[in-house]
């Protein structure tokens, strides 16, 4: 089991909350999209939580036909925000998806026939 983590739980992990570092704590790979650390990353010299955090995160680029998975994606689920298709296709079943949306991400993660644990922070 991965934690999958939007850009949601990242401003989390940098605002210090608890209750994504709690979760965080147990065993298991974490992922996250290079684009959702572009939507949450500002400066580097005041997300010093954020940078060290990112150092046990594997950063998946956009790339190889990605984009187009993602624009299928969202065309089959009514959706239309790429960083959110972008998170759905790096989750595998089993996985838990850590959010601040978990309506997008669900229905993103039902289309693509995923079963994975929404964990809404």
């Amino acid at each position: 089991m991965a934690y999958i983590l939007d850009a949601g739980a990242l401003v989390a992990i940098d605002r210090d909350d608890q209750t994504v570092h709690r979760l965080l704590r147990t065993a298991g790979a974490r992922r996250t999209s290079c684009a959702v650390v572009s939507q949450v990353w500002r400066n580097g010299a005041e997300q010093a939580r954020l940078a060290l955090a990112l150092r046990g995160i594997e950063v998946v680029p956009l790339g190889d036909g990605i984009d187009r998975r993602i624009g299928e994606l969202l065309r089959d689920s009514g959706t239309s925000d790429v960083v959110d298709g972008h998170v759905a296709l790096l989750a595998r079943p089993g996985d838990r998806v850590v959010t601040s949306d978990p309506d997008d991400l669900g229905r993103l993660l039902k289309t693509r026939g995923i079963r994975a644990d929404i964990h809404r922070i």
